[in-house]
């Protein structure tokens, strides 16, 4: 998110962020947000009384509020650990997206640096994807590859892995933001 909303401060992506949500209200990037002028919003998730749906409900309201409409607005998800409801994919679809530290369809879900260790990968890397009603399955926007080394631990891979995520997640943004972006079916095309 940080990296995201640096790049937009810097001129570099044509768009503007309405809103950050959090569903804890300790998340860190609500700070930096904070610090970067951006309005935020916490949603708290822990102890809801409800549906995921009723949840998503909730979070679409706010979106809604600040203009992130199905029609116009984007949805990056950073540090939102929460499964997504299909209706909420359904209305958003091809505006939500998110990052994953893994060469996906490889490693989804958690601890996708230690599924690679343990599987003996020679690459990893991260991927930016189209959100879509399964887990880590939707449409591939930008990958970058991260050599594993012999010598790798979860901690280290993570590290480059990051460094990574940091340099194509905003890239994906200016992408999307730039109309650059057409799905095809399950395939992404970049013009």
């Amino acid at each position: 998110m940080e990296s995201i909303l640096k790049e937009i401060k810097r001129k570099k992506i044509p768009i503007n962020p309405a809103i950050i949500i959090s569903n804890k209200a300790d998340a860190k990037g609500l700070k930096i947000a904070q610090k970067l002028g951006i309005n935020t919003i916490v949603i708290e998730s822990k102890g809801f009384k409800g549906s995921r749906w009723q949840y998503d409900k909730k979070v679409i309201e706010s979106l809604t509020k600040h203009g992130v409409t199905p029609r116009n607005g984007l949805v990056c998800l950073a540090g939102f650990m929460r499964i997504i409801s299909p209706e909420f994919v359904k209305k958003y679809k091809n505006r939500i997206i998110n990052i994953h530290p893994a060469l996906l369809p490889a490693f989804p879900g958690l601890d996708s640096q230690k599924q690679a260790l343990e599987y003996g990968a020679k690459y990893s890397g991260c991927t930016v994807h189209f959100v879509d009603t399964g887990m880590d399955t939707g449409p591939v926007i930008i990958q970058a590859v991260v050599k594993v080394k012999e010598n790798d631990t979860e901690s280290s891979l993570s590290k480059r892995i990051l460094k990574e995520e940091h340099r194509i997640y905003p890239e994906a943004v200016n992408l999307f933001a730039r109309k650059k972006i057409k799905v095809i079916k399950r395939r992404t095309v970049i013009s």
